[in-house]
């Protein structure tokens, strides 16, 4: 089986875990480190996530990719919070996460910058729209957004 379909039905699966307990699985990933396979499961809530609450879904998930033969070779499962500074990865990320202090690169320069700071204003027919520390806006095409993440505020 391709990773890509592994991680489509661990994800399917992995839903329906997080969900049945009150969680969001934002992010699954399936990765070879060291000669090792590493499936990491990254679940949020309100109010955050404890280590209890990791503990509880990596028991509940335990051996079931095992028992649906979803993964042909032996792996580590980790199952934690996407942290303070989470990586937004969907729209539904970024309508949610409004008003807060966001850092996003770009694959190509927007106003003649491909790394901002600044807050996130809002998130409207693909465009992304956030304010910086001189209250300049940007309009960021979706599109063209490479990697972004929430900034920790003090």
């Amino acid at each position: 089986m391709q990773k890509g379909e592994i991680l489509a039905k661990v994800g399917d699966l992995g839903r329906r875990i997080a969900e049945g307990a009150g969680f969001e699985m934002v992010h699954l990933d399936l990765e070879r480190q060291r000669g090792c396979w590493f499936l990491r499961i990254f679940i949020d809530k309100p109010g955050g996530v404890s280590l209890g609450d990791c503990q509880a879904i990596s028991e509940q998930f335990g051996a079931e990719p095992d028992s649906l033969n979803l993964i042909e070779s032996s792996y580590t499962l980790e199952v934690s919070s996407p942290g303070l500074d989470r990586p937004l990865r969907t729209d539904t990320d970024y309508l949610r996460f409004a008003g807060r202090l966001v850092s996003i690169s770009t694959f190509e320069p927007i106003q003649g910058r491909r790394h901002i700071v600044g807050h996130l204003r809002s998130f409207e027919s693909g465009i992304v729209t956030v304010v910086d520390e001189k209250e300049t806006e940007y309009a960021i095409p979706r599109q063209k957004i490479s990697k972004a993440r929430l900034e920790v505020e003090f």
